[in-house]
């Protein structure tokens, strides 16, 4: 069973999330809240596997609101889907640089929906490769400056290459075709990276992509 938070502060947005999640087969939803500071306390009493969070909400933003769920070791299990208005939302990549694996905009067709909950539950990063390469790509480079590359120095040649094709907006399986492995190698070699440089998942590999300038908006690694 899948266990997921809403956070929103419109009851009735809350209320239809709520019914086409509990009508689905695997999923329930164990809590909700209408503002960041309540959203914190609630992830922490039920510990969900999914939390689907708004940005621009009242006493605590969905911002803060996930850097204090992601900093929370309690809750390294919990997954993060931002949700937004407008696909390009200046606030979306600093909420994925915080922890949150990936967004959806508030009008995503129902099945979309239930799909994406699946898809982070499992570990996947809801970043698909136009996304990344407009919206990564797009904040990262003004943002801030390239950060340090020490945490790349833990990683191997091929690692590396892997998390720049990662950064890219690449598939496991097109990470394995571009460097003409198997896919379970290619599986390992993500896996290994985000171990070694402390990532959450591949939405946090993304972001180390860009801001250690292993790979720049505008080129391909």
């Amino acid at each position: 069973m899948i266990r997921v938070v809403l956070v929103d502060d419109q009851a009735l947005l809350r209320a239809g999330f709520r019914a086409l999640i509990d009508a689905e087969d695997g999923l329930e939803v164990v809590g909700e809240a209408g503002d960041g500071r309540d959203a914190v306390e609630v992830v922490r009493r039920t510990r969900p596997d999914v939390v689907l969070m708004d940005i621009r909400m009242p006493r605590l933003d969905g911002l803060e609101a996930t850097a204090r769920i992601t900093a929370d070791a309690d809750l390294g299990e919990t997954r993060i889907i931002i949700l937004t208005t407008f696909e390009l939302d200046e606030y979306v990549f600093e909420a994925i640089r915080q922890g949150a694996s990936g967004f959806l905009v508030k009008d995503t067709e129902p099945v979309d929906l239930l799909a994406a909950i699946r898809a982070v539950a499992d570990g996947d990063a809801l970043l698909s490769p136009s996304v990344t390469r407009r919206l990564i790509g797009e904040f990262a480079q003004r943002s801030r400056a390239a950060a340090p590359t020490g945490r790349l120095d833990r990683l191997t040649d091929r690692e590396r290459e892997v998390v720049a094709l990662v950064g890219e907006g690449l598939s496991n399986d097109e990470i394995a075709s571009r460097l003409v492995l198997s896919p379970a190698t290619a599986k390992t070699h993500v896996s290994r990276a985000m171990i070694k440089v402390g990532a959450r998942d591949r939405a946090q590999l993304v972001v180390l992509a860009y801001e250690t300038g292993l790979v720049r908006p505008g080129w391909a690694p």
